[in-house]
């Protein structure tokens, strides 16, 4: 019996773990295998306590051409698609606990884009491009759309939703799809940039941040103000909140901050 192939490949270094979309032949389609395969691996790392943050890579020239519109196309019989699939491949990443960080070396489509939204930074070579490409097809961006609006300036967004044309990744950055667009040969720089200011981060206190961010604040601004001031008070009486104090106070990485590979090598032959 042979083995499945292997869609996404995972790889943990100094708490980041890279899940690395590797289906080339079709441009990293978001099949139902492939899809199978990043929930299980976005499990695991959110259930291993070494990994603080999350990297989605990809093989081949392309990030993700959107839905597999050949699996799609056969399942007109069943009357089915797999939308809902990737309706949870979105909100499993949208909320993740621990910071997922989008690389996008290359072109993005459809539900591509999607992804790209639900992670909470992203970072695309500006020569990568980007297009809602549905309408040109018969179909409408719905699914992604939970996570691909909120980025999004409204202007721009009915701009590209209706005409389905193509944007660069300076254009991206502009409109709010990505955090950042730099030069191809500083994408893996940038990235691991800001890993390094992640894993700097409590894992706790990550995981409220990206809580926070998604808050959906209470009419009163008194009443407000309050649950955020007991929210707060809370996270300074924290195991975590004493650390940082005191290891602000001492002038030292807090204990939660992954050791360098120099530093780990150091502290074995003591």
């Amino acid at each position: 019996m042979t083995s499945p192939d292997v869609l996404v490949r995972a790889a943990t270094a100094r708490g980041v773990t890279t899940l690395t979309l590797d289906s080339p032949h079709n441009r990293n389609a978001l099949s139902t295998p492939l899809m199978t395969q990043l929930l299980a691996g976005l499990a695991e790392a959110v259930a291993d306590d070494a990994v603080r943050v999350i990297v989605l890579d990809h093989t081949g020239p392309v990030f993700c051409s959107g839905a597999d519109l050949k699996e799609t196309a056969a399942a007109y019989a069943s009357g089915t698609v797999p939308a809902g699939m990737l309706g949870d491949v979105l909100a499993a990443v949208w909320e993740c606990p621990k910071p997922v960080v989008a690389k996008v070396a290359g072109p993005a489509r459809a539900g591509g884009l999607g992804l790209i939204a639900a992670a909470d930074l992203a970072v695309c070579a500006r020569e990568a491009t980007f297009a809602f490409t549905e309408v040109r097809i018969g179909v409408v961006p719905a699914v992604i759309s939970a996570t691909v609006l909120p980025r999004l300036h409204p202007r721009a967004a009915a701009e590209l939703y209706l005409t389905g044309d193509t944007f660069d990744g300076r254009r991206a950055a502009e409109i709010g799809l990505v955090t950042a667009a730099v030069p191809a040969d500083g994408l893996d720089a940038a990235v691991a940039g800001y890993c390094d200011s992640l894993v700097r981060g409590a894992p706790r206190a990550l995981a409220g941040a990206k809580e926070l961010l998604r808050r959906r604040p209470a009419a009163d601004l008194r009443e407000e103000i309050a649950g955020l001031s007991t929210l707060s008070t809370g996270y300074f009486l924290s195991e975590e909140g004493r650390e940082g104090v005191l290891a602000f106070r001492e002038k030292r990485p807090a204990r939660w901050v992954p050791a360098a590979d120099g530093d780990a090598e150091a502290d074995a032959g003591r």
